[in-house]
């Protein structure tokens, strides 16, 4: 997913370069938006993780 988000970003910067500024502006969007909701995940996970391991601790004590 982060490098969907990095192959949007990179293919905006090359369209921006030859002048396709609303390919680019799209591009980028989509960029953003993907990368937003890796984040939201990738929180989530480690939030979710935090949460098994100290229920995992608790029990072993």
């Amino acid at each position: 997913m982060l490098q969907a988000a990095i192959t949007f970003f990179l293919l905006g910067l090359v369209a921006m370069l030859f002048g396709a500024f609303g390919i680019a502006g799209v591009s980028s969007e989509l960029g953003e938006m993907i990368l937003s909701v890796f984040f939201i995940f990738a929180l989530m996970s480690f939030i979710g993780s935090a949460e098994i391991e100290r229920k995992r601790h608790k029990d072993l004590h």
